[in-house]
Formats: structure tokens, sequence, C-alpha cells
């Protein structure tokens, strides 16, 4: 069965649309863009038409790839200490001369929608109420609404990066599932994934997972993301393996989608002053 993120993303956003509509919630979202990179560009398209939808302001800052790390902290700073602004998004990548990790965390965690402070971090570790990275957090809401079972899952990520990986095990050890986090230097990674009840790839490997990597009857989860001829493709062998087992995203239109849908979520959450258990 396919687990459509882009069918469950279009519901959730329009159950968000009637709640901000309904309670009349000003939400301002503020996107920082330095630079001109294609990819972040077209995220950021979606994430403004994601938001234009459901009745969130924008204001984005499409600043020159030139500028010194001194200005973006003070704009940073100066939407700190903006009443208006909900929150913050510092778009990725970001030139090689800033440090990307020392302007985000300059956002205040209670305005950080990404969920990558590392005070938001650091609550998810301690398993304490946070703000979600939007990926993790669209990951988990998709397997919920598909009621997917993720306490005492055998859990197998492929991938250890901060956005994904890292943030994406501690969410799911928080939800009571068993983890286990897998790498490029894993030895006999086939015999590791084929133990997960789920299993996730996040490495932006083209088609790293073969069938011969999925038990009988697993879900899985594609978040990788890479482009073969202009094509989007992701980490797993879709084709070859949805027909070993239960559940399968599609990619594009699995967690992407989702990804975008809980950037609104978070939002809302943070206007009403409510943080979300990792």
């Amino acid at each position: 069965m396919i687990l459509d993120g882009k069918k469950v993303k279009d519901e959730l956003l329009d159950k968000m649309q009637e709640k901000i509509t309904k309670n009349n919630l000003q939400i301002k979202l503020a996107i920082i863009l330095v630079g001109n990179n294609p990819a972040s560009q077209i995220y950021i398209k979606n994430k403004e038409k994601a938001c234009n939808y459901v009745g969130i302001e924008v204001e984005k800052y499409v600043l020159e790839e030139t500028i010194t790390e001194k200005y973006l902290l003070e704009l940073i700073d100066q939407l700190n200490k903006d009443s208006s602004v909900t929150g913050i998004i510092l778009q990725s990548p970001i030139p090689k001369h800033l440090d990307f990790d020392k302007c985000s965390n300059s956002i205040i965690p209670s305005k950080d929608v990404d969920g990558f402070t590392k005070e938001n971090i650091y609550k998810l570790y301690l398993g304490q109420k946070t703000i979600l990275p939007c990926t993790v957090k669209g990951i988990i809401k998709l397997l919920e609404i598909y009621d997917i079972p993720i306490e005492g899952a055998n859990v197998v990520i492929v991938g250890r990066g901060n956005i994904v990986g890292h943030p994406l095990s501690l969410a799911l050890l928080n939800k009571n599932a068993t983890v286990t986090v897998s790498h490029s230097k894993t030895k006999n990674l086939l015999d590791v994934t084929r133990q997960a009840d789920i299993l996730i790839s996040a490495t932006g490997i083209p088609h790293l997972i073969k069938k011969d990597y999925v038990k009988k009857g697993a879900v899985v989860v594609d978040v990788g993301v890479s482009r073969i001829d202009g094509k989007i493709v992701g980490d797993v062998d879709f084709e070859n393996i949805k027909t070993v087992c239960s559940f399968i995203t599609p990619n594009p239109g699995g967690v992407g989608p989702m990804t975008v849908a809980m950037i609104i979520d978070n939002l809302i959450e943070m206007k009403e002053g409510k943080e979300n258990y990792g």
C-alpha cells in the first residue's frame, strides 16, 4: 500500500486552513534565502504556496551571496525581536563563507520552525516538549495516519545526518520504538535492514535499498532525494520493493509533502504557545 504523503498533506492543509480562519490566528513566517541556489528556490516556493493556501503571511528575505555573516546575524536578531514574526527559516545550504550552525542557532528556539537549534534538539534528546524538525515530524505523522504501530517496532534508519537520521532516531525512541541507526560504514548492511519492521532510508544514494534489503511485510520510508538526468529519484528501488513490503512511500510524493505540511503545523503550535513531544 502506498503511503501517499501528497494526499495526506492536502487533507491536513485543509484542516489547518479551517483552524487558522476559525481562530483568527495571525501567523507570519520569515524565510531567509542567501544566494540563488535553484533547489532552494523550489523548496521556498513550495513553502510559500502552502502558507498562502492556509492564510499564513510570508516575509521573504533574498540576500546576495556575498553578504557578511555579521549582516545575516543582525537580520536574524531583528526578526527574533519582531513580535509580529511567528517563525523563522534560514534556508540551507548557505554560501560556504557563512557558518550555517552559528547562524541557525542564533534563531531563538521559540521561533525555530525547523527545530534545528541546539536547545530544541537537546530537549528532543531528553524526551521533553520541543519543536520537532519538520521532516522527522512528517514521517511520524504519516505512519500514525496510516495506523502503522511505532511503539515496540524494530526500526532501522539508514543515514545518520543531523537533518533526518539523528533527530529521527531520538523521536522514534521517544515513541518507544527499538531503533538501529546504520550508515555507510555499517558492516553487512543488508543483514541489518532485513531485521526492520520499519525501514527508513535517508542517504541521498540513488536506489541504495534493493529488494533483498527488505523483509516481507516491512514498511519502507524513502527520504533520500537525488537527481539523475533531471529526474528526482530516491534511495529506494520502488518498483521492485513495492511487491514485498506492506507499505511504501513514493518519491517524490511521500515524505516531501509531509515536510511542507509540518512547517505549517509547527507555526500553528508556535502561535498557540504549544509544543510537541518528541
